[in-house]
């Protein structure tokens, strides 16, 4: 036996809490299947860290999707979240017929080019000009990874994946289009930018509205080559940055947050809550809907990839409001409040037939 003394047992790490007393693991989910350097686990664990520090109770989050390799990742978060895996493009219908019963939920979409750009497109359309309390996150890399990797919609003028020719087909600019419909919040953003993509996922979930975060998610297995303009080596070089975002909660008091030095813009979001934005390029105005078209238009005539909040608009009544649905969720409401008598209806009637 070795006369060495025995090393003392090392301390138990303090598992760190957030606001609500819980630790970050009761916002994970199972293990991951997709390709090893898939950009949509990155995804995944940045929506784990935003819900966790903004203090959202795991079970007041819905966590819906379609179909693709982007539609599989609610099974690796929040997993005490409710959950609603749809049919190929019609996520967003049943997202709001769920709304419309209990909008107190945070609904969490996520979706893929192909699921959104194409045979959802129409739906997607629809639920950002009803301006749903929702946050819809495209994992967009360009091709269908599930079919063998196909260009996608959303596919760049030029660019090449590992097999085949160079796409020539226009893309659809997600991002464009939901500012062209009046989305009260756009964002673009990257796999590889996590404190961007943190911050603004943060942001997101305090919106009031319909939030589209369109992320660049390279496809590890058939869009991640030099010729590729989706892959993590050209949008690193080719990404041109509005701003440093930062996200500052309602819970934490604004004189304990850093002020970064230079232009700075605060847009104060539903809640209460901050998002901070440093203006470290030109000056961008995320409440001018052309110039966020410019910005975009101008990175894609030079090969670029803009990011950053593209637009913010708090002014446009939400889709609840629309529908003048009562404070309580429709979930809650009791039958005797919820359906009227027959007197009310017979009145109701002649309404109609005087």
């Amino acid at each position: 036996m070795s006369d060495r003394p025995a090393r003392p047992a090392r301390p138990a790490r303090a598992v760190k809490l957030n606001v609500l007393n819980e630790p970050k693991d009761s916002y994970t989910g199972g293990p991951s299947s997709l390709c090893p350097g898939c950009g949509h686990d990155q995804i995944s664990n940045v929506i784990i860290t935003a819900a966790w520090e903004n203090g959202i109770e795991p079970h007041r989050i819905a966590k819906m999707s379609g179909i693709g390799c982007s539609s599989k990742t609610p099974a690796y978060y929040l997993g005490q979240s409710h959950g609603f895996n749809t049919v190929h493009g019609r996520m967003p219908s049943v997202t709001t017929g769920a709304y419309a019963i209990n909008k107190d939920l945070l609904y969490l979409g996520v979706s893929g080019d192909g699921d959104s750009a194409s045979i959802g497109i129409g739906q997607l359309i629809h639920a950002i000009r009803r301006n749903m309390d929702m946050v819809y996150i495209v994992e967009n890399n360009g091709v269908y990874g599930l079919t063998k990797g196909q260009y996608s919609a959303t596919a760049d003028v030029g660019s090449k994946k590992k097999k085949g020719p160079a796409n020539e087909t226009q893309p659809i600019d997600l991002c464009a289009m939901a500012i062209n419909l009046g989305c009260t919040f756009v964002a673009r953003s990257f796999s590889g930018s996590k404190k961007q993509l943190t911050s603004l996922l943060k942001a997101a979930m305090s919106h009031k509205g319909f939030a589209l975060i369109d992320v660049i998610s390279p496809c590890v297995t058939f869009n991640n080559n030099d010729e590729s303009m989706r892959s993590y080596g050209y949008v690193k070089e080719n990404e041109v940055t509005l701003h440093m975002a930062d996200y500052i909660p309602h819970f934490n008091p604004m004189q304990e947050v850093e002020v970064p030095e230079g232009h700075f813009r605060d847009i104060t979001l539903h809640d209460g809550s901050t998002i901070r934005l440093e203006t470290i390029s030109d000056e961008h105005d995320p409440s001018d809907a052309m110039a966020a078209l410019m910005a975009l238009h101008g990175a894609e005539t030079g090969g670029k990839h803009v990011t950053g909040l593209l637009y913010f608009d708090a002014t446009k009544p939400s889709l609840a409001e629309d529908l003048c649905l009562v404070d309580e969720a429709l979930l809650d409401v009791p039958d005797d409040i919820l359906r009227p008598d027959k007197a009310s209806l017979d009145a109701l009637n002649a309404e109609f037939l005087s």
